[in-house]
């Protein structure tokens, strides 16, 4: 598949999310920069979040939207959809979070004027309804292999690469964390994600989200440093209770 010049190929999955997706799409289109691709892939959601994605995709060209035949995962929709890309850059947004209309014209701006192929952005919460919690997740300058093991400071829908550069990428097959584990690849190829300060995009909190419970994330955390990244159990266990901690004390 040969790829677009200065094509931004957006990989979104989505998963029972009929009342957020058309919000999520509309960030998309309503972007300053035009030159787009929009792959959905619906992972065999049960309510009507893939007719509302097939109506989108038929009043717009840009978006192209698929099914998983059986329910498997972000990351294996990931996965799909990333094989679909044919942007030199790939972006990555879920079907509940949004876009400031400017975020994809600065990210290329700024991988352009620093000549950087890795980058995300700082972003904001709002609840269900779309109304900014007030609370702020700043961007680092820069992050590395070793800050992103320790909590990941990168809002997956901030994340943009120049896929020139890196490649295309498979996410791990493990269903919660799995964004961690692509950027943590990623940081294998590119020795810094580069963080834009400004506020460029919305992570919607939800009471149903898979991330919500904090207690069951310490195994896929587990399975992250040892399985997937292959760390030593003394390391995998220091991780894991440095996110701990970081997450009781709610220093993220």
């Amino acid at each position: 598949m040969a790829m677009v010049p200065g094509l931004v190929s957006i990989i979104m999955p989505a998963f029972n999310a009929e009342r957020f997706v058309d919000e999520a799409v509309k960030s998309v289109q309503a972007q300053s920069y035009t030159s787009w691709e929009l792959l959905i892939v619906d992972d065999c959601s049960t309510d009507r979040t893939f007719e509302h994605v097939k109506l989108l995709a038929d009043a717009d060209a840009r978006v192209r939207c698929m099914r998983l035949e059986r329910n498997s995962g972000a990351a294996m929709a990931r996965n799909r959809a990333m094989e679909m890309a044919q942007g030199q850059y790939m972006a990555f947004l879920d079907a509940d979070d949004l876009w400031h209309p400017d975020k994809l014209t600065r990210q290329l701006e700024f991988m352009s004027s620093h000549g950087v192929a890795l980058c995300c952005t700082a972003y904001e919460q709002v609840d269900e309804a779309g109304v900014p919690t007030g609370k702020v997740l700043t961007s680092p300058k820069r992050v590395g292999y070793n800050r992103l093991l320790l909590d990941c400071p990168v809002g997956n829908s901030t994340v943009m690469y120049d896929v020139s550069r890196l490649g295309k990428f498979e996410v791990p097959d493990i269903r919660k964390r799995n964004d961690d584990a692509l950027w943590l690849r990623m940081l294998k190829r590119e020795k810094y994600i580069w963080g834009i300060p400004g506020v460029l995009a919305q992570y919607r909190v939800r009471s149903d989200s898979i991330s919500a419970d904090k207690l069951s994330l310490v195994k896929y955390h587990w399975r992250l440093y040892r399985d997937i990244e292959h760390l030593s159990i003394v390391r995998s266990a220091f991780h894991v209770c440095a996110w701990g901690v970081i997450k009781v004390l709610r220093l993220k």
